[in-house]
């Protein structure tokens, strides 16, 4: 347990490595005239296909999305074999973070949200895996719950690499963005939802999270305040008040879940910060342990790719003093 000066200083460190490293990557990028090599260790979380997929036709691709002098930004669309993509750091810290990254469920992005927090992360001493996971509207028998299959079977996978990775199995934490935060959330509140069938012997370890964060998340499928495009992807098959209920993790919030950072920013005109705002109030209500950050700029999507002088840019070591806290 930290005391305010050790918060105050894993918050300061936090943010100053952030900006240290993202300096130091575009200094890399800059002297070798291409970006950062994409890492080689992929898990793959089905051994024999991923289950529900006898109706599935779509071709999964990566779409590189970046602009013309600007920053790497690409996604992995119609995902046909959900992986982890793994980020070893160089001196571990014996926690783990599973990365849910966004794409309003129609896509899985890989930079921003993905491989460039997995580098931030690894750098301070966790082992991260970037989770790809299939989209609810491409077929998949289990529908909005196809993510769901993938996100318990990747914490599973996880703990069945600690030992030789380093880290302990009881301090893994999993931190989702935006459409990624509403999967991030779905786990938090419906880990032990049986939601596929044992395959292996892993399928016998326990799926839920030590730590959450929910970054910017989609997470209620109220229409009232919605993230539009991820409610119709998640309600596809079954667009029932019953599954739309299920699909909202602030009506699944019940005691005993485990800690969860919250942030969102006012001006997010993608995912409305009244997402955020109702998962703390539910949250609260059963007495989980949660920290809310809401900034007044921000909008949506920015992962570390923030500007410096904003009050935004301390997310990262406000994560960092909160997961300390909270043993992972």
């Amino acid at each position: 347990m930290l005391n305010r000066r050790g918060a105050l200083a894993v918050f300061v460190t936090g943010v100053l490595g952030s900006l240290a490293a993202r300096k130091a990557e575009a200094a890399a990028v800059k002297k070798s005239g291409a970006p950062l090599a994409d890492p080689t260790e992929v898990i793959t979380l089905w051994p024999n296909g991923a289950p529900g997929g006898e109706g599935v036709t779509a071709e999964e691709a990566i779409v590189d999305r970046t602009p013309t002098g600007g920053q790497r930004d690409r996604a992995q669309v119609h995902t046909r074999k959900p992986t982890l993509v793994v980020f070893r750091p160089k001196t571990p810290n014996g926690a783990a973070v599973m990365l849910i990254p966004g794409g309003a469920y129609e896509r899985v992005v890989l930079d921003k949200e993905g491989y460039e927090t997995a580098r931030w992360l690894s750098a301070r001493g966790y082992a991260c895996f970037v989770l790809f996971y299939r989209m609810p509207g491409d077929g998949w028998a289990a529908g909005g719950d196809a993510p769901l299959q993938d996100a318990q079977r990747g914490v599973r996978l996880i703990r069945s690499k600690a030992v030789a990775m380093g880290f302990s199995p009881d301090r893994v934490a999993i931190m989702g963005f935006s459409a990624g935060g509403h999967l991030a959330a779905n786990l938090t509140t419906r880990f032990d939802a049986p939601a596929y069938a044992p395959i292996d012997a892993v399928d016998q370890l326990p799926t839920k999270p030590n730590l959450s964060a929910l970054i910017y998340p989609v997470i209620s499928l109220d229409p009232a305040i919605a993230h539009g495009g991820s409610r119709k992807q998640l309600l596809t098959q079954d667009a029932s008040p019953e599954r739309a209920l299920a699909l909202s993790p602030e009506k699944q919030v019940r005691e005993g879940l485990s800690p969860v950072f919250l942030l969102h920013a006012v001006d997010d005109k993608t995912v409305p910060v009244e997402n955020t705002i109702v998962m703390f109030t539910a949250l609260k209500a059963k007495a989980v342990p949660t920290e809310i950050h809401v900034f007044e700029e921000g909008g949506h999507g920015f992962g570390l790719r923030f500007t410096a002088d904003k009050p935004v840019s301390a997310w990262p070591g406000l994560f960092a003093a909160f997961a300390a806290r909270h043993g992972v």
